[in-house]
């Protein structure tokens, strides 16, 4: 699937020029003429970056974009002025979180490197908050399993490491070892099984 970019500008040259230019990069372009436009644009299809010029009639772009930040906080957000204060500066990066400024003229290939940087970035947190809300989820079940069986989680996590016991378990597979030892540990347990006797065929427990 392209990349959705909307370009939010009322110079309909300035909107036209970098349309074509990022057009070519590889980008899907929707465009709009001013702020109320563009979130008309963000509210009937998605869009994964905003550039949004400055001095428009009516919402002013880092107006704009602080309204795009407060309904849309996945889409990336981008200034393009004609006129670079510290003032707008400041207020891009405040009230919008801006990812990147630029001024005209600017060069396409940077603000199409400066797009894929973003969206890089945005995907990582995307996952980064994945894995920490599975950890949470698995720290959770393993307290639970603790709270019926104490002292079950330490047995499982001493296993696991005498079985490993040249590495740490700092690797997310590592972790994911683990909390499967433990897991193997607390059915066991919870079903009367010795360490020894064997396990029913199925499929193993999944963290």
């Amino acid at each position: 699937m392209s990349t959705a970019i909307l370009l939010v500008d009322d110079e309909p040259n300035v909107v036209s020029a970098l349309k074509r230019a990022l057009h070519k990069e590889g980008f899907k372009i929707f465009t709009a003429n001013s702020g109320q436009e563009g979130l008309e644009v963000l509210r009937s299809r998605l869009i994964d970056a905003v550039i949004s010029d400055q001095d428009m009639p009516g919402l002013k772009g880092t107006e704009f974009l602080e309204l795009v930040r407060a309904e849309f906080p996945d889409t990336a957000r981008f200034i393009l002025t004609g006129k670079a204060t510290l003032e707008v500066a400041m207020s891009a990066i405040n009230s919008g979180e801006i990812f990147r400024f630029f001024t005209k003229p600017c060069s396409h290939i940077e603000v199409a490197a400066a797009i894929r940087q973003a969206l890089d970035q945005r995907d990582l947190l995307t996952v980064t908050k994945r894995l920490v809300r599975t950890l949470h989820r698995q720290t959770s079940m393993l307290e639970a399993i603790e709270d019926e069986e104490p002292g079950i989680t330490q047995m499982g996590v001493a296993a696991a490491m005498a079985a490993r016991s040249h590495e740490l378990p700092t690797e997310w597979s590592d972790l994911k070892s683990v909390i499967e030892t433990v897991i193997r540990r607390a059915e066991d347990v919870t079903s009367g099984r010795g360490p020894g006797e064997p396990r029913p065929s199925g499929p193993t427990p999944s963290a």
